[in-house]
């Protein structure tokens, strides 16, 4: 099944680059010069992926980021000429699955392309490693077969990277594992560097999972990383 991605961008010169580089690997395209059709097609069309600049007429691109994602799980990567540390923390916490700075090499364009869409949907099988797919931590039920997770009972909703880091915590629960390792395991080769993805995603986690007034979930050693809290009396797997 061929793979569709919108690119969302005002610039034709970066259009054509981007969709010449896709058309040889195999990819269909879709383009929207601005904001005002990118929520229907989404609904029409269907599209596998978003390329989003953020800088587009008339639109705030961070406020249509949210609007993508509160309708669709589809893969987003913002690809914009806003290259400040906050500009990427927002992104991400809208919503994005990545964020590349403009001028971008075509080739770590398609990488990042490759490797989002790897993240972002999951096989759906179980991991052949464990013999014990469902991990139960507090009152956190991690479904690994499944790639569902339960909270006191209720389902909640996470996104497939969601669903990967708190999974690689939780296969290794009570281990400090670092935000290099972490980035390689969930995000890929390549995103060593980008620490803000972790602590964007780390945030979300929490808020899903964790109770104001009841013990920490996931801790975090400074400097050092992170781990699922050692809550031995109610840690089980089955």
């Amino acid at each position: 099944m061929t793979t569709q991605v919108l690119i969302v961008e005002d610039d034709p010169n970066i259009v054509d680059l981007i969709r010449s580089n896709l058309a040889v690997r195999g990819f269909d395209t879709l383009v929207s010069v601005d904001g005002a059709r990118v929520l229907s097609l989404l609904e029409t069309e269907r599209p596998d992926m978003v390329l989003l600049d953020l800088m587009l007429p008339g639109t705030d691109g961070f406020e249509l980021c949210r609007q993508i994602r509160e309708r669709s799980e589809v893969a987003i990567i913002v690809v914009s000429a806003r290259g400040g540390e906050r500009d990427k923390v927002t992104a991400l916490n809208m919503g994005a699955d990545d964020y590349m700075t403009k001028p971008f090499g075509i080739e770590e364009l398609m990488a990042r392309i490759l490797a989002t869409l790897r993240r972002t949907r999951p096989s759906g099988q179980a991991d052949a490693e464990e013999e014990a797919p469902v991990i139960t931590i507090g009152e956190v039920e991690i479904d690994l077969g499944a790639q569902r997770v339960r909270r006191a009972g209720s389902e909640v909703h996470l996104t497939p990277t969601e669903f990967l880091l708190l999974r690689e915590l939780a296969l290794h629960r009570g281990k400090l594992l670092s935000r290099t390792h972490l980035l390689r395991r969930v995000w890929g080769h390549g995103y060593e560097t980008e620490t803000e993805y972790v602590r964007v995603y780390i945030r979300r986690l929490r808020a899903k999972l964790e109770s104001p007034d009841g013990p920490p979930l996931i801790v975090t050693q400074p400097r050092a990383g992170y781990r699922i809290a050692d809550l031995t009396r109610t840690n089980r797997i089955r």
